[in-house]
């Protein structure tokens, strides 16, 4: 699994109980540390002789490990900052068919993205004219110079502008490039069957959207929405709804609930702690987000005759899922706005605010490595211990890359 966040860089203030913060100091942590894990447990994924709670439970076996529980979190991360980004859209240009662009675009970039990424490996060096990774590269530059985000001065707004087009063209001219090999011998085009972590955020983006933007103003409706998807997923579960094989996530983004709940689950949160309602005292927020992730455990446990699997996207996985990410996230809450303890969090800050660089840059690494013909780690500290310790240095390596190209201003933003 590879994971990317959708939230708007708003500026951050201080969080009050006397008027509701447009962003807070423990979404961006949040989302760091689950970036953190993410990188952790990828690279973790090519370990061989580890116990089996340190890899993806098998589909077959009704249970979850923490392993199953990243991608959700980084879902539930796109949640809490759906309304931050929707409000200062919106207060930045009130036309709502313009966000409804913007939203259309970051969605799309996650997509292209994603079948980069999905797509690198089906390549067919012969018919693309050069190697698979370094097409990957190439097109996953210039997805990062079209999305780069420019501080510089005035003088230098007419380059960057220029390596933008540069950064659109090259991934456009990797696209025209792009052919595989089917299993039956033929040539085709891009396989868009799976988009990849990235884009299958993405398509849950612009599922979530669609029900949430026209109904924000009425503060009841995520809660709503939330129960019609877990019901909505259940039944798909259930087999009470049977979806057309193979229905294309295009057509329909909501898939069979699991991921837009989730996502949705993120929002509920977001309202409780920045939601313009008379409940603005510590306490009470608190006990909302208690009370929530209460339910979803008890909905969880009432659902668990459907099963308990990631792979399968049962609802107790992703009910599980959010009543511990509600949690997690009132920690956080508690610590870094209201005790203002976030120095903790160095490591992982970055992670947080430069999302999308840091969530691309273990991918740049590995195909620049290929491409190299380096094959050291394939054959080395890939067992037992050893192979975590691996992991650990790799993670630390990747948080420390992100931290310097931060510092160095260098941003990518949806």
């Amino acid at each position: 699994m590879n994971t990317t966040t959708t939230a708007a860089q708003t500026p951050l203030i201080e969080t009050t109980v006397k008027s509701a913060p447009t962003r807070l100091a423990s979404i961006d942590i949040f989302r760091g540390l689950t970036m953190v894990v993410m990188i952790f447990v990828n690279d973790l994924s090519s370990v061989h002789g580890l116990p089996w709670w340190t890899y993806h439970m098998a589909a077959r076996i009704n249970a979850m490990t923490y392993v199953d529980m990243v991608y959700p979190f980084f879902l539930f991360a796109v949640g809490l900052s759906l309304p931050l980004s929707v409000k200062a859209r919106l207060k930045k240009d009130p036309s709502v068919p313009a966000l409804w662009m913007h939203v259309f675009v970051r969605a799309v970039s996650l997509i292209v993205l994603g079948l980069i990424l999905a797509n690198a490996e089906r390549g067919d060096p012969a018919h693309i004219g050069f190697s698979t990774n370094l097409w990957a590269i190439l097109a996953l530059l210039g997805g990062a110079l079209y999305l780069s985000v420019y501080t510089g001065s005035e003088r230098g707004k007419t380059v960057h502008k220029a390596l933008r087009i540069v950064g659109l063209v090259l991934v456009i001219l990797m696209y025209i490039l792009f052919r595989r090999v089917t299993l039956n011998g033929g040539v085709a085009w891009i396989d868009g069957s799976y988009p990849e972590i990235l884009g299958l955020i993405g398509y849950t983006y612009i599922a979530v959207s669609i029900l949430y933007i026209p109904t924000r103003r009425w503060l009841w409706t995520p809660l709503a929405w939330l129960i019609a998807l877990v019901t909505f997923n259940a039944l798909c579960v259930a087999k009470w709804i049977v979806l057309p094989h193979h229905l294309p996530l295009y057509f329909w983004p909501f898939d069979n609930g699991a991921m837009a709940s989730i996502t949705m689950g993120g929002v509920v949160t977001s309202v409780i702690f920045l939601g313009d309602h008379p409940w603005k005292a510590l306490g009470q927020k608190m006990s909302m987000a208690v009370a929530f992730a209460l339910a979803a455990l008890a909905a969880g446990r009432l659902l668990t005759p459907l099963g308990i699997s990631k792979i399968r996207a049962t609802p107790t996985w992703s009910l599980y899922c959010i009543a511990a990410a509600v949690i997690c996230f009132a920690l956080l809450y508690w610590v870094c706005d209201v005790k203002k303890k976030t120095g903790w969090a160095f490591f992982a800050r970055p992670a947080g605010s430069n999302t999308l660089l840091t969530y691309l840059l273990p991918d740049f690494f590995y195909f620049v490595i290929a491409a190299l013909g380096v094959t050291y780690l394939d054959t080395h500290f890939n067992f037992g211990w050893p192979g975590v310790v691996r992991a650990v240095v790799f993670t630390a390596f990747i948080l420390a890359v992100a931290a310097l190209l931060t510092k160095c201003k260098i941003r990518l933003q949806l």
